[in-house]
């Protein structure tokens, strides 16, 4: 019993460290929904960052395989990455511009392509398809009509988002992988054996 209790110490104090990551990330969503401008240049330094070691890292992968039929494939990959990597560091600003106007042309495709499906089609979510559509339509036109400018807020509210919904995502997990130890403790505590024999249950002591 004593490593029950020891393990479910360890699991509740692991969902509660869970918990705080993700009340960190909702922080950092919110600020950055705040200031989306510097929320767009620390997601582009991050981009360009994770460029330039996963390029330096598929290097040596590359370095270490050479001799094989995949090294020259490697070396390229790798050095597109660290070329990527650097252009986006060096470049924050001018990134960010070509990857909203990259999404608002997702956006605007993927919006045209779910009007134009959900016509043709005519399933049972014709409905849902078509407001999707029309939603993705308007918000890569908004995107569009406001660039470069939408460049500052666009990527930044997207970043901030994802962090947010992950932090409230971890502290569900957390918070209610507390609550499952807690129980399953308790339950354990309930039934566990004393100095004079096994608890017994209310139906065993009616019996």
């Amino acid at each position: 019993m004593n490593e029950s209790t020891t393990e479910g110490r360890k699991l509740s104090r692991s969902f509660g460290r869970l918990a705080l990551l993700g009340t960190l990330l909702v922080i950092a969503g919110v600020i950055g929904l705040v200031y989306t401008g510097v929320a767009t240049l620390t997601s582009m330094l991050l981009f360009g960052w994770l460029l330039l070691v996963g390029g330096l890292v598929g290097l040596l992968h590359a370095i270490e395989s050479r001799g094989t039929n995949y090294f020259w494939l490697g070396v390229v990959v790798a050095a597109l990455n660290i070329a990527a990597g650097v252009v986006v560091i060096k470049h924050p600003e001018g990134t960010a511009e070509a990857l909203t106007m990259f999404a608002a042309l997702l956006f605007l495709t993927g919006g045209v392509f779910r009007l134009v499906g959900s016509v043709v089609v005519r399933g049972p979510q014709m409905g849902w398809t078509l407001l999707q559509g029309a939603f993705g339509l308007l918000l890569g036109l908004l995107v569009l009509f406001d660039w470069p400018h939408s460049s500052l807020y666009v990527l930044g509210c997207f970043f901030s988002l994802a962090l947010l919904f992950d932090g409230l995502g971890l502290i569900a997990i957390g918070v209610g992988g507390r609550r499952i130890v807690s129980m399953v403790s308790e339950r354990l505590d309930e039934t566990a054996p004393t100095p004079d024999g096994p608890i017994k249950s209310p139906e065993d002591e009616r019996k």
